[in-house]
C-alpha cells in the first residue's frame, strides 16, 4: 500500500504474500528529493526541503509532491505539507494539505486544509474464486 511505500515495510510484504503477489524488495533504497531549497540541522536532526518539493522512490514506484517536506531523523517521522500529492504507480494515491508518515509504525496521518477533505484512491483486490465445476451448478 501507499502508506508503507515511503519505506519498504513488513506490513506491505505480509500483504503481498497473503494476496499471492510477488513481494517487492528494494533494489537500491535510494530516495531522490528535488526542491528549491534544502537544509539539514545536525543539532536537531531535522532535514527540510522547501519550494516545489518532489520526492521519488523508484523501489516502491512512488512520487510525492508538496510545498515542504521535513524528515525528523530522531523521531522517524516525515511531514509533507502544502498541496501534498502522493502517487504509487498502478496503486493508491492520496491528496491532502498535510501528511505525516511515522516510519517505524508504517502509519500515515492525512489532514485536509481547514474546511476541506482528504482525497484517497486505492485499488481493491479482486477476490480469487475457483471456477465452479459443472456438477455444482
Amino acid at each position: 500500500m501507499l502508506w508503507g511505500a515511503l519505506a519498504p515495510g513488513r506490513v506491505e510484504a505480509q500483504r503481498q504474500a497473503q494476496a499471492g503477489e510477488p513481494v517487492v524488495t528494494p533494489t537500491s533504497g535510494l530516495v531522490t528529493i528535488e526542491s528549491d531549497l534544502q537544509r539539514a540541522d545536525n543539532l536537531t536532526g531535522v532535514i527540510t526541503a522547501s519550494g516545489n518539493v518532489r520526492i521519488v522512490y523508484p523501489d516502491r514506484r512512488v512520487v510525492a509532491t508538496a510545498r515542504q517536506a521535513q524528515y525528523f531523523t530522531r523521531e522517524g517521522r516525515v511531514v509533507l505539507s502544502g498541496d501534498v500529492d502522493v502517487i504509487q504507480v498502478d496503486g493508491p494515491s492520496i491528496q491532502a494539505d498535510r501528511i505525516t508518515y511515522l516510519v517505524d509504525q508504517e502509519r500515515v496521518i492525512a489532514e485536509p486544509v481547514r474546511g476541506g477533505q482528504v482525497f484517497s484512491r486505492f485499488p481493491v483486490p479482486q477476490e480469487r474464486r475457483e471456477p465452479r465445476s459443472p456438477e455444482a451448478r
